[in-house]
């Protein structure tokens, strides 16, 4: 059963989707991608304000004719197109506002999503503004290799480096491709060195510093002395004497640093610039010939829409971001009378974020049921005559009186039960009140100024849990990880007022796989207003309209999670990959792209090494055994065996 809504909305006033959009928040994390038409449905503008746009529910709707089932992650091409316009187009206004002597050259960092079809989208959008890659690990350095083939744009290796990587960098080089070797650790440096004598090639190398300023948030830790990557100054400071040494200083020309990713306060990121501005001056100095300077990652998402400095948001924009850097490094080498270099950003997670939305739908919910209590009789236990008297004096004066009655009331008839003084059924009817009680708090709770500390949690108490088609710890594992925020929200019935509310469970039989903290103007909240399940309408033929549930489809949404998520979703229960859609607009509406179907059991099997075909054997060998001994019929191990058989085919998630 549904916890009791708020107040009749006749009473109050007709739900609106302005309503929806303030409750969701989709205005602040969504402009200019994301929004809610007349209908009530979230709609997709993958160009922003300069294209169309799509219904996301008909768009759902349209994707599951063509046999694509749910979880589905849907990528919209042109938002990752309009993110890296956007991105460069603000490099562009704030050198030409300060008159900046030097040229931006952004990279994607192939370590926040390495889907094939993804990177090459991104090399061809990226075109027309010379945007690179930056990998991070010997098979990104593979991937970039092979895909970047943009005349000017830059391929900076990051990341533990071993001599095959170096060699394969310095060669690199050969073909025509701007390929810097950043040195982050002491001993990359000898390697550097020998790969250069060995190959007779000398390598573009940049050093990464330890910045003394702090990153905030959970990748703080990201600069500062014990920084996992880096050298410190003393460091630098060595490297320098030692590519001086081996006649190589000329191949030092970048400077490198990164405090951390999501940064969320723009003074943090003003602290870091003006600090890597006078390294990369004095390396200049020293006789180096530094021409770029890369300011790592950190351009945080607005993941809530607050515009703070909330971890899960900013408050900056992509023009303050830009301003600030190109403003600094000017000054900082107008007053060394030093060349300005060319900007580099490794901006994964602001191009990323925004390109694809999950999509999953509710199998069910677990309500707690909040009927009216039973009145008791006069031979009925005292217990239950006094909660019973507690529900019903529940006013807007004494609620909160009410509340702490009827919880004692419930713990003694726990501690009675145990001892044997209370019945089964009497316990029963003691919980079902109390549950009554709590619903009559809620509904005044929700109606006043201020909620006692001590009904905090009553929300929480009362929420649904809503079980959905998806695994978090496949589809968004820094939900179970860090408790990162992601917006979620419905994508239809937008023009109804949500009168329920509730946490999410997933699929995996494991109590982590849930999400229970939600984007909130204040701070985060434990709950999600969602609408109730509907029963399926019948067809005009008096049949159900859905055959496999028992109530209309509804379908969630979890939007901004294109960094990261997809790679680092992992297969807890073999819940394998969803399915993909690469969507793009045209003038007839839309096209899809690509389609990479999710992973089948089999697939997911075999990465733990199980071999299906000897798997199918092993059960077909126990339905003889069975058949022999008339355990079973002829008919049901035919049935078993091609219900197996057909299963090891079919998506890992369930059917909708």
């Amino acid at each position: 059963m549904v916890p009791v809504p708020t107040q009749s909305t006749a009473i109050q006033h007709r739900w609106t989707i302005e309503d929806s959009e303030e409750l969701y928040r989709i205005n602040g994390w969504g402009e200019p991608y994301f929004s809610i038409n007349a209908e009530g449905h979230v709609t997709v503008s993958p160009q922003g304000d300069r294209g169309g746009s799509l219904d996301l529910f008909d768009l759902v709707n349209a994707l599951k004719q063509r046999n694509l089932g749910l979880p589905m992650l849907i990528r919209f091409s042109d938002i990752l197109d309009d993110r890296i316009q956007r991105l460069n187009a603000a490099f562009a206004k704030a050198i030409a506002r300060y008159n900046y002597k030097g040229s931006y050259r952004g990279v994607f960092p192939v370590k926040c999503n390495q889907q094939r079809h993804l990177v090459e989208d991104l090399v061809r959008f990226g075109k027309p503004h010379q945007f690179g890659l930056e990998a991070g690990s010997k098979p990104e350095l593979m991937i970039a290799l092979a895909t970047l083939n943009t005349p000017g744009a830059l391929l900076i290796c990051n990341g533990y480096k071993d001599r095959e990587y170096i060699e394969a960098a310095t060669l690199a080089r050969q073909l025509g491709k701007t390929v810097i070797i950043v040195l982050e650790q002491r001993e990359e440096v000898d390697l550097v060195i020998e790969a250069s004598r060995k190959l007779g090639l000398k390598p573009i190398v940049g050093v990464r510093a330890k910045l003394s300023t702090r990153g905030i948030g959970r990748w703080g830790g990201s600069a500062g002395d014990r920084a996992k990557f880096g050298l410190t100054v003393p460091e630098i400071l060595r490297t320098v004497q030692q590519l001086a040494a081996a006649d190589m200083l000329d191949c030092l020309q970048l400077l490198h640093y990164h405090i951390g990713s999501q940064i969320s306060n723009i003074s943090v990121i003003k602290d870091a610039i003006r600090e890597a501005s006078q390294i990369y001056v004095e390396l200049a100095a020293l006789g180096a010939q530094m021409k770029y300077l890369d300011v790592g990652g950190g351009l945080g998402v607005d993941y809530d829409g607050s515009k703070t400095n909330f971890y899960a948001s900013k408050n900056y924009n992509m023009q303050n971001y830009a301003n600030d850097i190109v403003a600094e490094v000017k000054e900082a080498c107008n007053e060394r009378q030093i060349p300005m270099p060319t900007l580099v950003s490794e901006s994964g997670r602001a191009i990323a974020s925004h390109q694809s939305v999950l999509i999953f739908d509710v199998l069910g919910t677990s309500d707690v049921i909040a009927e009216a209590p039973e009145p008791p009789t006069p031979d009925d236990h005292l217990l239950l005559r006094n909660l019973y008297e507690t529900c019903q004096s529940i006013t807007a004066e004494n609620y909160q009186e009410a509340y702490h009655d009827a919880a004692q009331f419930k713990d003694e008839a726990v501690s009675m039960f145990g001892f044997g003084y209370l019945s089964l059924t009497d316990r029963a009817r003691a919980e079902r009140t109390y549950w009554a009680c709590c619903a009559k708090i809620m509904q005044i709770a929700r109606q006043q100024d201020y909620v006692p500390d001590d009904l905090e949690d009553l929300e929480k108490i009362m929420a649904s849990i809503y079980y959905v088609n998806l695994s978090v710890f496949q589809s968004a594992p820094d939900a179970w990880a860090i408790d990162q925020l992601f917006p979620i929200m419905p994508i239809h019935r937008l023009n109804e007022e949500p009168t329920a509310r509730a946490t999410l469970a997933d699929l995996t039989c494991d109590s982590d796989g849930k999400i229970n903290q939600f984007i909130d103007l204040r701070d985060v909240k434990s709950v999600l207003e969602l609408h109730p399940l509907r029963s399926p309408e019948p067809s005009t033929n008096g049949s159900s309209t859905t055959t496999e549930r028992d109530h209309e489809p509804y379908y969630l949404g979890l939007f901004l999670g294109g960094a990261y998520q997809e790679i680092m979703g992992n297969l807890h229960n073999l819940f394998g990959d969803t399915n993909a859609v690469h969507i793009t607009l045209n003038p007839n509406g839309y096209q899809i792209e690509h389609v990479v179907k999710g992973d089948t059991m089999k697939e997911v099997l075999s990465y733990v090494q199980y071999d299906t075909e000897a798997l199918t054997e092993s059960i077909r060998r126990q339905t003889e055994q069975a058949l022999q001994d008339q355990r079973i019929t002829l008919q049901d191990a035919q049935l078993l065996l091609k219900t197996y058989e057909n299963s090891l085919s079919q998506y890992t998630y369930l059917a909708n």
